[in-house]
């Protein structure tokens, strides 16, 4: 009761429309404090970004979840493999949704070809472990433990199974959202969006398979920091998607497992977010901290169209490392709200130089054996490096940036071009008649990426075509040293 007092005294202090949010923690808001758990349901369980429906009934029932443990070679980035480990066979794990009250029996299964053990703690979980301690199962094994979920919020799931570090950093993690009892006020659209830290043998964008590297975990320097388990995962034609007018919900989550995400939605501010997913509730907030294994959760109406960029405002993680997805809104425009036109944002990570495999990777990066592959793999090298600033059809930013399209500048010189490449440039050069003092910073590229990059430029764009050859860039290399 002294909970409810509180919620009601917040709520008069948020505004009457805060009420049904502050509810949250109260108990007995809308069952009148009866909670035996009345028949048996499965739970509905989904894959990021969807959510499973809000709960409907008004008492508390027994909910069996079944999640199944895979290990499985999937996308990282593009020309990048990983061997992730799973719940559910995705990153981050399947969405659970139940309502306080509720006597979840929980079945864990470890399918037969995995190669290593696993279990799961709950941080929604009352006992030993979060369940971990009842839930350890080798492959081919499955384990059964009953909890009841007794604290209404957003939780972290995972593995913790030793060393627990690797397995959440290989992709063992996931939420559990427990409703309160008169459940969450209605809105249009709910996602789920969870950041995690990966870290690889190699550095970001080398191709192939990537290991893990325990040397790179310890010193807490992941070379992907990414929304839902990889590079793009939440752009493009995977965008999250609504209309103006639209009310939002974002159930956001941080697997960690080591650093503190500083969640910002570019061009909106959060009207609500329920701090570390608990029973606080604070109002017009531009970025909220998700500590590692924890959540958030965060609510928004959409005033005008356009895309909005959902980032981890340390900003290198967003722009260099991955964790970077986007929100796409359409609608009719409205001037007074934001005059003049919402520009695309540039959405593709602007990402590290391409480095040399470090020994003991399996894999090692493909080399072009023809002129189109080194065009595709050049395109590949250029959407990671180059498009954030000569932009996706090479024409530049006037006044800031020289166009890479019908450029004077580079079909003159064939040799000065990789010579810009490999060295940067910093200085005033003329292009196309017009005069830009930018500079080119130096990427540190393979001889091999700087004749696929140079080679897709030189192909497109009516540019003069020219091929150019890994020893080539090698001879001007040291030319220039």
């Amino acid at each position: 009761m002294k909970r409810c007092a509180r919620s009601y005294l917040s709520a008069l202090r948020f505004g009457a429309a805060s009420l049904p949010l502050l509810l949250w923690g109260c108990e007995g808001a809308a069952s009148g404090g009866d909670d035996a758990a009345v028949g048996s349901e499965q739970a509905i369980l989904t894959h990021a970004p969807d959510v499973p429906p809000p709960i409907t009934r008004d008492r508390p029932s027994r909910v069996v979840v079944n999640l199944e443990t895979q290990e499985l070679v999937g996308r990282l980035a593009d020309g990048v493999e990983y061997t992730f480990w799973t719940f559910g066979g995705e990153v981050p794990g399947q969405f659970i949704r139940v309502r306080k009250g509720d006597v979840v029996e929980f079945h864990l299964n470890n399918r037969p070809d995995s190669r290593v053990p696993h279990n799961i703690d709950l941080h929604a979980v009352t006992g030993p472990g979060g369940g971990a301690t009842s839930s350890f199962v080798a492959p081919g094994q499955t384990a059964t433990f009953v909890f009841k979920a007794l604290n209404p919020g957003l939780y972290v799931y995972h593995c913790a199974t030793a060393p627990v570090g690797m397995h959440i950093a290989n992709g063992m993690y996931g939420l559990i959202l427990v409703e309160p009892e008169g459940g969450l006020p209605p809105v249009d659209h709910e996602y789920y969006v969870m950041q995690g830290e990966i870290y690889t043998m190699g550095g970001y964008g080398e191709e192939g398979l990537q290991n893990f590297s325990m040397e790179k975990a310890l010193a807490e320097s992941p070379d992907y920091v990414v929304f839902n388990g990889s590079v793009g995962s939440l752009v493009g034609d995977n965008a999250l998607r609504a209309n103006v007018g639209e009310r939002i919900r974002l159930f956001v989550g941080n697997g960690g497992p080591n650093l503190v995400s500083s969640f910002h939605l570019i061009g909106e501010i959060f009207d609500l977010v329920y701090q570390e997913a608990g029973s606080t509730v604070s109002e017009n907030v531009q970025t909220t901290l998700v500590p590692a294994g924890g959540a958030a959760i965060v609510e928004f109406e959409v005033q005008v169209p356009g895309n909005f960029l959902l980032v981890d405002h340390a900003i290198f993680r967003a722009f260099n490392k991955g964790a970077l997805g986007m929100l796409t809104v359409a609608g009719p425009e409205d001037s007074v709200v934001y005059s003049g036109r919402i520009a695309e944002g540039v959405y593709l990570p602007e990402g590290g130089a391409v480095q040399a495999l470090p020994p003991g990777v399996q894999a090692q990066p493909p080399r072009a054996s023809t002129t189109e592959e080194r065009v595709a793999f050049g395109q590949r090298v250029y959407a990671q490096n180059c498009v954030a600033c000569h932009q996706a059809e090479g024409q530049g930013i006037p006044g800031a940036i020289p166009p890479l399209a019908g450029s004077d500048f580079l079909n003159a010189d064939e040799t000065r071009a990789i010579e810009v490449v490999v060295n940067g440039l910093d200085g005033p050069i003329t292009v196309n008649g017009s005069l830009f003092n930018s500079i080119m910073p130096l990427l540190q590229l393979s001889d091999e990426d700087v004749a696929n990059v140079l080679t897709y430029i030189y192909s497109q764009w009516e540019n003069a075509g020219f091929e150019v050859l890994p020893q080539e860039v090698g001879v001007v290399r040291e030319q220039t040293r």
